[in-house]
């Protein structure tokens, strides 16, 4: 789709619902939300396809306890939308039980079908979820600490 072309007035909101309600029954039905051959990419995955996408779902609910996205802003101008929003959830390995939150934002652009072709997720993982390692985080504060002098 061309960058000034129209995204069906129901893409965004069809988007949105599917991040928000996100559950593991809901990847056998990606390919209403994804074109078969869209591009996901986020600081720790670049893929294509739908097979490789659902991987990262598949992966995200394989390693988080209760993973959820809360959109918080939107915005469409064409065929390209910008969310923000907050992904909450709970580390399996360690932090037990204590409620984690990442802040970022998504570029999505759709085709003529309403369905995403790119799916860029821009957030910041020294800040949003090293610093909340152990032992990790201590270096990645200190480091931060330093480059600020």
């Amino acid at each position: 789709m061309r960058p000034d072309a129209l995204a069906p007035p129901d893409a965004m909101a069809r988007a949105v619902a599917f991040f928000e309600h996100l559950e593991p029954a809901h990847l056998a039905a990606l390919d209403l939300i994804y074109a078969p051959n869209a591009r996901f990419k986020d600081p720790f995955n670049e893929v294509q396809g739908l097979r490789a996408i659902g991987g990262v779902f598949e992966h995200m609910f394989a390693t988080l306890d209760t993973p959820h996205f809360v959109v918080t802003g939107r915005v469409l101008q064409g065929s390209t939308c910008f969310l923000t929003w907050d992904f909450c959830f709970r580390m399996r390995s360690f932090r037990r039980g204590k409620d984690q939150v990442i802040r970022g934002a998504s570029q999505l652009v759709f085709d003529e079908a309403g369905r995403i072709t790119l799916h860029r997720d821009y957030w910041d993982a020294a800040e949003e979820l090293y610093e909340k390692l152990p032992l990790l985080g201590t270096l990645m504060r200190w480091l931060k600490r330093r480059a600020r002098s």
